[in-house]
């Protein structure tokens, strides 16, 4: 992802610290905004594996760190559940005067709470996704059980959350029983996705069909069967991200194609080393993934470069392969390209042992289904050899590099 750090003025005075998330391209369609969970912050794997499936959908995101948590100024024990909606506020104020408004809010946990909240108070906000969201904010004040009386009793007290200390005020949790999420989802009127396990012991599976229950339609319903609450596992956290792009695309405007900025057909883009091997890639508008396996030092989100090459020679021989059989009137079902690439000597080299004697083979077996003859059969294999990558790869290349 392309990444850009930023620091905006939060509810409270101090400068939070975030970061924006670009598409490879550098051209977002739409702007989301993403509320971590409690005392969590912008760091979290699972965060970046959700922003990850939605810049690959063409989304910019920004993620903070909310005040007093991560790298962001000001004092944890003085914020509340509110200073988290206002702080939320301030990041769509800073997107909206920096490079667009954004359309869409998404929480994980008790940031999936005050998202709900936030909603109502920004205009531009047409579509909102929560994960694991308790129904109401108060709900997380089983995570300092331990500490309530010694904050009724000395108006503060220092807490263990998630193997941290936090110092907890008694405002924090007056604040948290004097908001009614249900109240506040009852009343909003925008698109909602909720994305909850029901295998989350944290926040239960009941607190989903509560904001169901309570949200007006259009809504929509994923269950992350199999999950933790923190979506510890990538493939969990890496799915809904695409989940949520993929619903959002009915809810927001989503402008025409812009062309990208080099006017190349194709960009790739790797980030620093935390992202390892993942590359997104632009290909005339279209978006993918490329990366290596995971025995490699990769992350395995999407096909290695060479797998991208052999998809290139088996679907263009398709395509191909279709066009002569549609302009034949041919009676062709299915094609299916099989491709294999490896590395092996030259059988013609004198010199086996020489680096230049190795030869790159592409192994392709296809697949005909349809009533057809022996000849016409014969034909499309005859055809398979003419497609554009085929020659291409058997011609002369050169690549020509330059720094740009």
């Amino acid at each position: 992802m392309k990444k850009e750090r930023i620091k905006f003025n939060g509810s409270m005075g101090g400068k939070l610290a975030a970061e924006i998330n670009f598409p490879a391209d550098d051209h977002a369609h739409n702007f989301v905004i993403f509320a971590h969970c409690f005392t969590c912050n912008k760091n979290l794997n699972a965060v970046k594996n959700i922003i990850l499936g939605m810049t690959k959908k063409g989304f910019a995101v920004l993620s903070f760190d909310f005040t007093g948590l991560g790298q962001s100024e000001g004092e944890f024990s003085e914020t509340n559940f509110s200073s988290n909606i206002e702080d939320l506020i301030k990041a769509s104020e800073y997107l909206e005067n920096n490079y667009q408004a954004a359309s869409m809010l998404v929480g994980h946990s008790l940031g999936g709470a005050a998202v709900l909240m936030a909603a109502a108070k920004i205009d531009s906000i047409t579509a909102v996704a929560t994960i694991g969201a308790p129904s109401q904010p108060d709900h997380v004040l089983h995570l300092i059980e331990d500490g309530k009386e010694e904050i009724k009793e000395n108006g503060e007290a220092k807490v263990n959350i998630g193997g941290r200390p936090f110092k907890i005020k008694k405002q924090f949790l007056d604040d948290l029983k004097n908001k009614d999420n249900l109240k506040k989802i009852e009343d909003l009127r925008k698109s909602l996705l909720i994305l909850h396990s029901p295998q989350d012991n944290t926040v239960g599976i009941s607190n989903a069909a509560a904001i169901y229950e309570n949200a007006h339609h259009p809504k929509s319903f994923i269950s992350l069967d199999g999950a933790d609450h923190l979506l510890s596992n990538k493939e969990d956290s890496l799915y809904a991200g695409e989940v949520i792009a993929t619903w959002a695309k009915r809810y927001i405007e989503k402008p025409q194609q812009k062309k990208i900025s080099t006017n190349s057909q194709t960009v790739a883009f790797i980030g620093d080393k935390d992202q390892k091997y993942t590359t997104q890639i632009v290909a005339e508008g279209h978006h993918l993934v490329a990366d290596e396996p995971e025995n490699v030092g990769g992350n395995n989100f999407g096909t290695s470069p060479y797998g991208l090459l052999t998809s290139a020679l088996a679907a263009c021989t398709a395509i191909t392969m279709r066009m002569y059989a549609n302009r034949k009137d041919w009676n062709v079902d299915e094609i299916l390209v099989h491709v294999d690439q490896d590395q092996r000597y030259d059988e013609d080299s004198k010199d086996c042992e020489s680096d230049n004697s190795k030869i790159t083979f592409f192994d392709r077996s296809i697949e005909i289904k349809g009533d057809l003859d022996e000849k016409q059969r014969k034909r499309l294999l005859e055809i398979a050899n003419k497609c554009p990558v085929h020659k291409t790869l058997e011609s002369k290349i050169k690549v020509e590099t330059k720094e740009k």
